[in-house]
């Protein structure tokens, strides 16, 4: 049996893998790299601009990553277009941002599949199979921009509709989405990556707001919760360390029953060692902890704090896969990029 042939639960140590996701330095893998993962055998990586050279460079560290784990683990990446853009010219070509695509008017549905289908022939060319998009966050006035124009519009019925086209885009590409930030980010007067968002909202007005696209996308396979705390539901924890919001909100209300991933633990909205976020996440009910930096120090405490996938969460990552490839479907991207290049320019409808 190959690498590739190996089931999800047959890493390097024939075990089921660590419920993390890593980063790594640089654009090739460290020989100390290479070791730690194939000892740690996390459940999959994730990609920054830090180790994007050219296409030929990522695909070799994307084999070079699944190699050190001995099978095909999952390679994510934050491709949304516009300013969250891993990928960018010359090698790739620019797309924009949600929020772009959301002001096209009735040719909008059509421009976010086509969105999320360009995507998607960009990353599986590489061989990454998973893209943190789309954002189904639905922005308030006055509130951070850190998701701003990542959003798809400011209505969560308009926010529903095409963050689900985007979605389905990168299905027909053969790319997992992954819907963010549940249960809602676009509230946050902070930014999560600098420090911890309070939202005070109260509990009806996330629930007709905030939580409305997460539910009618419930059905998607992959969800990244925020770090962000709702003091309507839990004012002690953030949401990815909350027990509460994980199982009553995101589990309960939405109705989302898919692989959960964590947002970045090195973000600085969590407090504590990289190995306490770690644990918090995942004791939470966070499916998989996603850690970002690649610095090795952290990683190696976020290894020592973490588990095993569960059964549980290994079967919601074999239903993934089988929702990616029912929906695969082939295509002439040239001619989809075309589509797409004339709805931008207000020659379709």
């Amino acid at each position: 049996m190959s690498s590739s042939d190996k089931p999800l639960s047959a890493g390097s140590q024939g075990q089921a893998p660590l419920a993390l996701v890593l980063g790594c330095e640089g654009t090739v893998l460290s020989t100390a790299e290479k070791a730690f993962f194939h000892a740690a055998n996390p459940f999959g990586f994730i990609l920054f601009r830090r180790n994007i050279a050219d296409p030929a460079q990522v695909r070799a560290l994307v084999a070079d990553l699944r190699g050190a784990v001995g099978r095909e683990a999952p390679v994510l990446i934050d491709q949304e277009g516009g300013r969250v853009a891993r990928l960018r010219a010359p090698h790739w070509p620019e797309l924009p941002a949600a929020g772009h695509v959301g002001a096209l008017g009735p040719a909008a549905p059509r421009a976010a599949w086509l969105h999320g289908r360009l995507l998607a022939a960009m990353l599986s060319d590489l061989g990454i199979d998973v893209d943190c998009a789309p954002v189904a966050d639905v922005p308030v006035s006055g509130a951070h921009d850190v998701i701003g124009d990542r959003a798809f519009a400011g209505d969560p019925t308009r926010v529903a509709l095409l963050a689900g086209e985007q979605a389905k885009g990168l299905l027909a590409g053969g790319v997992l989405p992954v819907v963010k930030h549940l249960p809602g980010h676009g509230r946050a007067f902070a930014d999560s990556h600098k420090e911890l968002p309070v939202v005070t909202a109260p509990l009806a007005e996330l629930q007709a707001w905030d939580f409305a696209p997460f539910k009618a996308l419930s059905g998607l396979p992959l969800a990244m919760v925020a770090h962000i705390i709702y003091t309507a539901i839990d004012a002690d924890h953030p949401s990815s360390t909350s027990a509460r919001i994980i199982k009553d909100i995101v589990r309960g209300e939405i109705g989302f029953d898919g692989l959960l991933f964590s947002d970045d633990l090195s973000m600085q909205a969590l407090s504590g060692t990289l190995g306490q976020r770690t644990a918090a996440v995942l004791a939470a009910g966070c499916d998989v902890a996603l850690h970002c930096n690649g610095v090795m120090a952290e990683m190696e405490d976020a290894v020592a704090h973490a588990r095993p996938m569960g059964m549980t969460a290994l079967e919601r990552w074999e239903i993934a896969t089988a929702c990616r490839a029912s929906h695969l479907e082939q295509a002439d991207v040239a001619a989809l990029r075309r589509e797409f290049d004339l709805i931008l320019a207000g020659r379709m409808a």
